[in-house]
């Protein structure tokens, strides 16, 4: 039997890396085959990067998705009126205002967010709304950028979103019998080049979300001022440098304990004002790649802490890909998976 085949490329635009995920879809499967990144250094073209990495990714399609994140972005979590969707979009209009503090013209969308009860009745007359928002300007900067390079946008994502999604995608177990008596959740924390991303989901559906000031960037400066090295020096030696570990891990201290100071301030609010208990967290990003991270994280908030691979549960294309350089930079790659899963419905 011939299976049809549709292909989309995740294309995560950090300030230190660019990095490229393709998902194609053999039928109803998603398989990985695409993958390429390249590094940023200070003062480099990000029209550059986006063009090297296509032109080493050697993907099957053009049809990319981007993400945004940062100043330039707001999320918040609304309880209203229960009310149809299309009353929902223009309602979501008048409260515009008091969620932007800008003159900026923005983009506002928003998603109902419902946990399902047992007998499918509405659990209340009230509904928890999630609304985001971003700079239109952003926006059509980016989606320009990526026209210019030869590329079609598809979509723009939020970044926080793109790891719930690949979370949904690669790990999220089966939500058949669901009991909304269930607090349990799992927090997905992804430290970036900037900063951190935390999204706690709950049977599929989001909860709370945050984006924390701290990153991998952060640690590199640390390493750098305590070697006394420049930055892109200290960037290789926080990576993989065995002779100068302990040195290292003395450096990043200060930044780990300020990071997971911010993340235990995170998982009380939810456990308090959601009634949820954060039974897991799964760290990705490159940050948490520097020696003793994740370690010091998992001890600093106290509950089950691991890397998450956001590979677990897909197929990879072995004939076209470096398996073993693909999983190397794993954990570093779910902004780009939780992009590219869009194929699933694009």
């Amino acid at each position: 039997m011939i299976r049809s085949k549709k292909s989309v490329v995740g294309l995560d635009l950090g300030t230190s890396v660019v990095k490229a995920v393709e998902i194609t879809l053999e039928g109803q499967e998603p398989v990985i085959t695409g993958f390429s990144r390249v590094e940023l250094p200070p003062g480099g073209s990000l029209d550059e990067a986006v063009k090297q990495v296509f032109k080493e990714g050697k993907f099957r399609s053009k049809r990319v998705v981007t993400g945004v994140s940062g100043q330039d972005t707001v999320v918040r979590y609304l309880s209203m009126p229960r009310m149809t969707d299309s009353e929902l979009k223009q309602a979501i209009q008048f409260e515009a205002d008091k969620l932007v503090a800008s003159d900026e013209d923005f983009i506002i969308d928003c998603l109902p967010l419902e946990q399902p009860s047992q007998d499918g009745a509405p659990q209340s007359d009230t509904m928890k709304v999630l609304v985001a928002a971003c700079q239109s300007e952003r926006l059509n900067d980016q989606a320009r950028m990526i026209q210019n390079s030869g590329l079609l946008p598809i979509a723009i994502d939020l970044d926080l979103f793109a790891i719930a999604n690949a979370w949904e995608m690669c790990v999220l177990p089966d939500s058949e019998g669901f009991d909304p008596s269930d607090i349990r959740a799992t927090a997905l924390v992804d430290v970036g080049a900037k900063s951190t991303s935390i999204n706690v989901m709950r049977g599929g559906t989001s909860c709370f979300s945050r984006e924390i000031p701290i990153g991998g960037s952060n640690m590199t400066q640390a390493v750098a001022r305590r070697l006394g090295v420049e930055g892109f020096e200290a960037e290789a030696i926080k990576r993989a440098s065995e002779d100068h570990q302990a040195e290292v891990r003395t450096a990043i201290g200060p930044v780990l304990e300020d990071l997971a100071s911010e993340l235990m301030l995170s998982m009380d609010y939810v456990e308090h004002n959601e009634g949820l208990t954060v039974t897991e967290i799964l760290l990705s990003g490159g940050g948490v790649l520097a020696p003793g991270a994740a370690e010091y994280i998992e001890q600093s908030v106290a509950r089950p802490t691991r890397l998450w691979n956001p590979l677990e549960g897909l197929r990879v294309d072995v004939n076209r890909l470096d398996v073993e350089e693909l999983e190397a930079w794993a954990p570093s790659l779910v902004v780009a998976v939780g992009l590219a899963s869009r194929v699933r419905n694009s």
